[in-house]
């Protein structure tokens, strides 16, 4: 029975992909419940101890003749905010693992007809996906901020503080989601690779190889569910952070509640935008050949960009008074006009643009710098690593800069809310980016099916066409992803300033720079075990498919069928044993800093972990991105560069494959991963902002410093 032909239909391996991702989903977010019934409670427990557990309504520092919420209140609705977030962020992640499992078989059927049908297809979905949670983060945060303020009344800053625990509920599931989803997807990538491509010289996605369902799993749990959840704590913490920094300000003082929901107002106008935009790709623009897919892809982007400026306008006009207050901690209020916060806002979505182009230019083989990769693969595969190694840190220059600029910017016009609304408007097109980010792993899986199933040449040339725009598109989105979190911790940073009442960050004192060096260097630890977690789960999964193919007989003529549960327990089992180490020192790091260090210690750990993080982020990303497609500009042989280097099999091609392998988890783990390690530091810090400024700092109260 032939098993790379009709031993097994497409059906049957869609629907194989589709029972290991939801089972593997399930059993992590089992894990997940456990952690955020026991974070639950350490939530409570620190922030009810900063009144003594009182119930008694107190004075409001801000104006004390009013009377704000008991510190009780603040833990207990922190609570609940906590878990809202990452219910949703839970649920957002979920459901977009069914829509991509659905559309993965579609997209390939959709193929034998031709490839603008299946482009339609895996883009639509995508689209669902992307619509649907951002519409989850937003209603869930408006509805939770409609029944706390019944609570609450007129203390809107004890009101907001609170609904920060949302942003950390949310990023907290997006770290493990991020992680364990790619311990999975890589350590079965890199098995599947290595022995099936270089060893057996098989074709990627052979139903001979044992791994090959692991690899179509792990792609439906990390980069899509996990991606998902990152997006998501992103838009929540951003919401967050600017309606905490808002709620000091004149709109609070004021209760203006259209202009406190500024923020909402922004990401709500975004989808209206990103609903017209996904028109252009589907309807107006109809894709009839291969070389359109590509620029009709990045010209969502533009699109959406665009669009979204003149509604930014529009918001700015409408929602906000033409003058308004910004208090500063230790500084005097800063008046801002409604005008400045439209290029606050602007300078955030056009950053996002500048680092999206910036990434597609450093990994598409369409350029230069990636043939370049391609072309050191000569030589083997150390002048590969060397010359990957080099874009990588050569692609973090532009994306910095815009970054920088948009942080200058911002804080000129409207100090630490001004940089809020800059994050949010980098994510305001949140839908159309989570569209085109999901559109790739969904057009790889269909190209999988394809394989396995024994369909026609021609249907597995098409979905090849969607992927390799799919690689482009993907790391474009994890450009988005990481620069939104630069300006999401930033935010979140400012916040917890403001609300633990530090005045000045110095980071000449010894406190600050204690805490800023060793910030500094939690990214590349995270890192470490990140990297490390996928070397121990690959090298398990190369021993495994070694094994199945020199022990079964008839395994590489096709007449037997290899253990697919196998190698998919091996994946799941190692994603989940080593999720949890990574996790502990992002969560518990702030704590310890907060309690033993202090306030400015903590502050100093935030700030070097964000300067470090977001650059190892960028760069791992692109390097990965970079190898995966000169492999795959090799493969493709579209020109006569590429043929040159060919066949699949040849040497140069073999470099490639190991360049590809090395940057799995770089630009599948570690790297999108650290976006969430300085995202859910910051915001973590700012919920626990009360318990640090009363308690904090043991060890050097001890030592009287």
């Amino acid at each position: 029975m032939e098993l790379n032909s009709t031993s097994c239909p497409k059906s049957c391996k869609a629907s194989q992909a589709r029972a290991g991702a939801e089972s593997f989903l399930i059993t992590e977010y089992q894990y997940l419940g456990i952690f955020m019934a026991v974070f639950s409670v350490f939530i409570f427990l620190f922030l009810g101890s900063v009144g003594g557990f009182s119930t008694k309504w107190v004075s409001c520092k801000a104006n004390p003749s009013e009377l704000c919420a008991p510190p009780l209140a603040n833990a207990l609705f922190s609570t609940v905010a906590f878990i809202l977030g990452a219910l949703t962020s839970t649920l957002s992640g979920y459901l977009g693992m069914k829509i991509a499992t659905y559309a993965n078989a579609r997209t390939t059927l959709e193929a034998r007809k031709g490839v603008g049908e299946a482009f339609i297809v895996a883009f639509r979905a995508g689209s669902v996906m992307g619509f649907l949670l951002a519409a989850n983060g937003l209603i869930v945060l408006f509805i939770a901020i409609v029944l706390f303020k019944l609570y609450y009344g007129n203390d809107w800053t004890g009101l907001y503080e609170s609904i920060a625990g949302y942003g950390l509920g949310g990023s907290s599931v997006a770290l493990f989601g991020r992680v364990g989803g790619g311990i999975y997807t890589k350590a079965a990538d890199v098995g599947a690779d290595l022995v099936g491509k270089v060893e057996r010289n098989i074709p990627e996605d052979d139903p001979r190889n044992p791994a090959v369902i692991a690899d179509n799993v792990g792609d439906n749990v990390g980069d899509i569910a996990g991606m998902g959840a990152d997006l998501f704590g992103s838009f929540a913490e951003s919401s967050c952070a600017a309606l905490v920094v808002s709620s000091i300000s004149s709109f609070g003082a004021d209760r203006d509640f259209v202009a406190m929901s500024f923020p909402l107002l922004i990401s709500s106008a975004g989808i209206v935008v990103c609903l017209i935009t996904t028109i252009f790709a589907t309807d107006l623009f109809v894709i009839k050949s291969v070389k359109e897919i590509e620029p009709s892809l990045k010209r969502q982007l533009v699109i959406s960009t665009v669009l979204m400026t003149l509604a930014i306008a529009a918001v700015c006009y409408l929602a906000l008074p033409s003058t308004f207050t910004i208090n500063v901690v230790g500084h005097q209020p800063k008046v801002v006009k409604n005008w400045k916060l439209f290029f606050c806002v602007g300078s955030g979505l056009w950053a996002g643009l500048i680092i999206g182009y910036t990434t597609e230019y450093f990994t598409s083989n369409a350029y230069q710098p990636v043939r370049d990769v391609a072309d050191s693969c000569r030589t083997g595969a150390a002048t590969n690593v060397i010359f990957g190694l080099a874009l990588g840190y050569k692609s973090v220059i532009i994306p910095v800069l815009a970054i920088a600029v948009a942080i200058f910017l911002s804080f000129s016009l409207a100090a630490m809310y001004g940089i809020a609304v800059a994050a949010l408007g980098m994510l305001s097109t949140l839908a159309t980016g989570l569209a085109i980010d999901a559109y790739g792993p969904i057009s790889d899986n269909a190209g999988g099916i394809a394989e396995m199933a024994g369909m026609p040449h021609k249907v597995r040339e098409r979905t090849d066409a969607l992927d390799a725009a799919g690689n482009t598109t993907a790391a474009i989105g994890k450009g988005f992803a990481i620069g939104s979190a630069a300006l999401v911790s930033l935010a979140l940073f400012g916040a917890f300033v403001s609300r633990a009442g530090i005045a000045v960050v110095d980071v000449i004192q010894p406190k600050e720079f204690v805490g800023l060096i060793v910030g500094a260097m939690l990214p590349y630890w995270f890192s470490a075990m990140t990297m490390k977690s996928v070397g121990k789960a690959a090298l398990a999964m190369v021993e495994e498919v070694r094994r199945q193919f020199n022990t079964i007989p008839g395994l590489m003529e096709g007449t037997v069928k290899p253990d697919y549960k196998r190698c998919v327990k091996i994946s799941t089992d190692a994603s989940l044993r080593e999720m949890i180490p990574p996790g502990a020192l992002v969560m518990l790091t702030p704590l310890i800093v907060g309690t033993l260090f202090g306030s400015s210690t903590l502050a100093g750990l935030l700030a070097g972990a964000l300067v470090s993080g977001v650059q190892i982020a960028i760069s791992a990303s692109n390097t990965g991105g970079a190898w995966d497609n000169a492999k795959k500009y090799i493969e493709a042989g579209a020109s006569d560069h590429a043929r040159s280097l060919g066949p699949k099999g040849s040497d140069a091609h073999k470099a490639a494959v190991i360049g590809d392998t090395v940057g799995d988890p770089l630009k599948d783990t570690s790297g999108p991963s650290l976006n969430i390690l300085i995202k859910l530091m910051a915001v973590e810090s700012l919920v626990f902002a009360p318990f640090f400024a009363a308690h904090g700092g043991i060890f050097f109260k001890w030592l009287n410093i």
